[in-house]
C-alpha cells in the first residue's frame, strides 16, 4: 500500500532515535523562538499522510496550519513544476513580465468574489505580506489612515499584522505599533455576554462596532473593516452572515472597504473556493480578499483581489516586490486551481464535514467536556471547557493533541484560551483514513473525559 493510501502506524517510541538526533541539531541551529509543536521529523508526505525518518506514519489534521488543502507530493503539481523549472525559476515583473503571473492573475480574476466588473490580482509570498499590502491598497483607494480589526483575529508577524492580531503573545516586546489600527468585538456566539440568543447577540456586536467611530476614529477616517470569515488563531469562530451583511452595510454608507482575509479560509476549505462566496451569493461580497496558504500546494506565494477600479487608485510604486509572482509558485498554482475546480474539492470538503460534524455533534452530546462544535466547511473546531460556566479547558486540548499524537494523529490547539482543537486535514484525505482519524480522536477524548 501506497503511503498515500496508509493508515496510521506508530513503530517506535516516540520521537524516535533518527528525529531525536535531528531534533538536537534544530536546537542548535534554529532559533527557539519558531516553535515545534511535536518532534516529528518528516520524511516524506503523500496525500494527508506524513512519515517521518523512523518509519512513523502519521494522518495528519493540521496540514500546515491549511497549507496542504490539495495533500503532500500531488503527482500533477510535481511535474508542472518541473516543467517551468526547466524554462526559468523566476523573473521580477517590475523588469521583465512572467505570462504566469498574468495567466494566473486572469484566472483568479474569473473566480474573485469582489464587488465590482473588472478584477486585478497583485501577487505576494506570505499572507501577511498580502494582509499588508491590503491595507496599502484600501488607505492608497481611501486616501484614510486607520483600518478596524477584531478581537481574537489573526493577521499575521509583520509589524503592521502584528499589530492588526489581537493576541499580544504574538507580539511581547515588539513596540510601538503602527498607529491607527483600532479593534472591535467579534461576533463569537458562543460566548456572547449573557448568552445571548443569535439574532439580539448579533446587534450587540454591530452597535459595539459603531461606536468605535465615536471612541477611537470617525467613520471618515477608516479606509477598511478586515476580518477573517473563519477566524483561525481565534478559535475557528465563523462570521454569522446577518452580521456580514450588518458590515457591509456600514461599509457602503460611510465609504469604507471590506477586506476578508482569506489566508486560511481560501482554496475550497470552506465548501466554496473562496468563504466570500457565501457572502456574495447573500449580497455582502467584500471590496478585497487576500489568500496565501493553499495557492500553490505548499510553495510560497499569496495576493490580493480587488476590482480593478479600486486597484488603479493605488500610488505608483507603493505595492509590489522582488519575489512576487514567482514563476515556478505560479506554475503549482495554476495547477492547483484546474485540479480545485476539475474533481470539485470545494465538493469533498463539505462532504467531509458532513461526516466530521455528525461525529463531533454526538461527542458534544457524549463528553461534557466539549462546549462547542463549529465551523464553516471542512474548517471546523471543537472547544472544550471544565463545567457548566464555559470554563476553557486547555489543559484537556494539551493532554488530546498529545494522545492522539501518540497514536499517529496530529492535531493542533487554537483559540484565545488554548482551549479549540482545530481540523484543518488536507481535501484529499481518504474516507478509511478519515474514519481512522474520528476513532482515534473519540479515543483519547473518552480517556481524558
Amino acid at each position: 500500500m501506497s503511503l498515500r493510501e496508509a493508515l496510521p502506524s506508530i513503530k517506535t517510541a516516540l520521537p524516535g532515535p533518527k528525529a531525536k538526533e535531528i531534533f538536537e541539531k534544530r536546537a542548535r541551529v534554529m532559533p527557539a523562538a519558531i516553535k515545534s509543536i511535536y518532534p516529528i521529523a518528516i520524511e516524506r508526505g503523500e496525500g494527508a499522510m506524513i512519515e517521518d525518518v523512523d518509519g512513523n506514519v502519521f494522518l495528519d489534521w493540521i496540514g500546515g496550519v491549511g497549507v496542504m488543502n490539495i495533500g503532500y507530493s500531488n503527482p500533477e503539481l510535481i511535474e508542472a513544476v518541473k516543467a517551468q523549472s526547466e524554462k526559468y525559476f523566476h523573473t521580477m515583473m517590475n523588469i521583465t513580465t512572467g505570462k504566469l503571473y498574468l495567466d494566473y492573475a486572469e484566472a483568479m480574476g474569473k473566480i474573485a468574489p469582489v464587488k465590482g466588473d473588472a478584477k486585478q490580482v497583485m501577487l505576494a509570498n506570505s499572507g501577511a505580506e498580502a494582509d499588508e499590502n491590503a491595507v496599502k491598497i484600501a488607505k492608497s483607494a481611501t486616501g484614510r489612515p486607520n483600518i478596524i480589526v477584531f478581537t481574537g483575529a489573526f493577521h499575521g508577524r509583520t509589524a503592521m499584522t502584528m499589530t492588526m492580531t489581537s493576541k499580544k503573545a504574538y507580539a511581547i516586546g515588539m513596540g510601538p505599533f503602527p498607529d491607527g489600527v483600532y479593534r472591535a468585538e467579534f461576533p463569537y456566539l458562543y460566548r456572547s455576554p449573557g448568552n445571548m440568543p443569535e439574532a439580539e447577540a448579533i446587534t450587540f456586536y454591530v452597535e459595539k462596532l459603531k461606536s468605535l467611530f465615536e471612541t477611537h476614529s470617525p467613520a471618515s477616517s477608516v479606509a477598511a473593516i478586515v476580518f477573517e470569515p473563519v477566524q483561525g488563531e481565534g478559535g475557528f469562530v465563523p462570521a454569522p452572515i446577518e452580521w456580514v451583511k450588518a458590515v457591509r452595510e456600514i461599509c457602503d454608507e460611510n465609504g469604507i472597504l471590506m477586506i476578508t482575509d482569506e489566508v486560511q479560509t481560501g482554496f475550497a476549505r470552506s465548501g466554496r473556493m473562496f468563504a466570500s462566496e457565501y457572502y456574495k451569493e447573500a449580497g455582502c461580497a467584500p471590496d478585497i480578499v487576500t489568500f496565501a496558504k493553499s495557492v500553490a500546494g505548499g510553495l510560497p506565494l499569496s495576493g490580493v483581489m480587488a476590482s480593478k477600479e479600486i486597484m488603479d487608485k493605488v500610488t505608483l510604486g507603493t505595492i509590489g516586490g522582488t519575489y512576487n509572482g514567482n514563476a515556478v509558485a505560479c506554475a503549482s498554482a495554476l495547477k492547483v486551481l484546474e485540479i480545485m475546480q476539475r474533481d470539485d474539492y470545494p465538493g469533498k470538503a463539505l462532504k467531509i464535514a458532513d461526516v466530521c460534524m455528525k461525529r463531533f455533534n454526538e461527542w458534544k452530546e457524549k463528553y461534557s467536556i466539549i462546549g462547542d462544535v463549529r465551523g464553516t466547511g471542512a474548517m471546523m473546531g471543537i472547544e472544550f471547557i471544565s463545567d457548566e460556566k464555559k470554563t476553557p479547558n486547555a489543559a484537556v486540548v494539551g493532554k488530546i493533541v498529545a494522545g492522539a499524537w501518540e497514536k499517529g494523529l496530529m492535531l493542533e490547539s487554537a483559540g484565545t484560551y488554548g482551549n479549540v482543537i482545530r481540523f484543518l486535514c488536507p481535501l484529499c484525505v481518504t474516507d478509511e483514513q478519515l474514519a481512522a482519524g474520528l476513532d482515534i480522536f473519540e479515543d483519547v477524548i473518552k480517556a481524558n473525559a
